[in-house]
């Protein structure tokens, strides 16, 4: 009953606020604030202040609200849980097999994590296979590069 007086006395000051601004020639002005003062009246008619006057004072409807609020912030927690840990449990084993494979390419006889090969000193005359690098190659497989 407060709540329904309070709303329609706030709608009719809002319409007289309203229709002062349009006697000063502001009339768009007048037409938004009129809009907004018909709301309070317009919830009143359609029941929707009497709901929400049911629901603030219920406890029910409170513990309600936490219980939703709950399952909100335990959804949200597990997500960014999964998207830090990169998935399932499977989907983990699958990426580790994944990076595994793609460390060490098919063919190569040592790992290539990331080395770029490095542009010989030799110009164009160097013959491929002219030089014996076999010991160099020995070095690097001994100290894992």
């Amino acid at each position: 009953m407060i709540a329904e007086t309070v709303c329609s006395a706030v709608s009719v000051a809002g319409l007289g606020i309203a229709a002062v601004t349009a006697y000063r020639k502001r009339f768009l002005a007048a037409a938004r604030i009129a809009a907004y003062s018909l709301v309070p009246i317009g919830l009143v008619m359609t029941g929707a202040v009497g709901w929400l006057a049911n629901t603030a004072f219920s406890p029910t409807a409170w513990a309600g609200f936490v219980v939703l609020g709950g399952a909100w912030l335990l959804f949200m927690v597990t997500r960014a849980v999964e998207r830090r840990s990169g998935g399932t449990r499977k989907e983990r084993k699958a990426a580790k097999a994944a990076a595994e494979t793609q460390a060490v390419a098919p063919a190569a006889s040592a790992p290539s994590l990331g080395q770029t090969a490095r542009p010989t000193a030799a110009g164009p005359a160097a013959k491929p296979g002219s030089e014996d690098f076999s010991d160099i190659e020995a070095i690097l497989k001994k100290h894992g590069i």
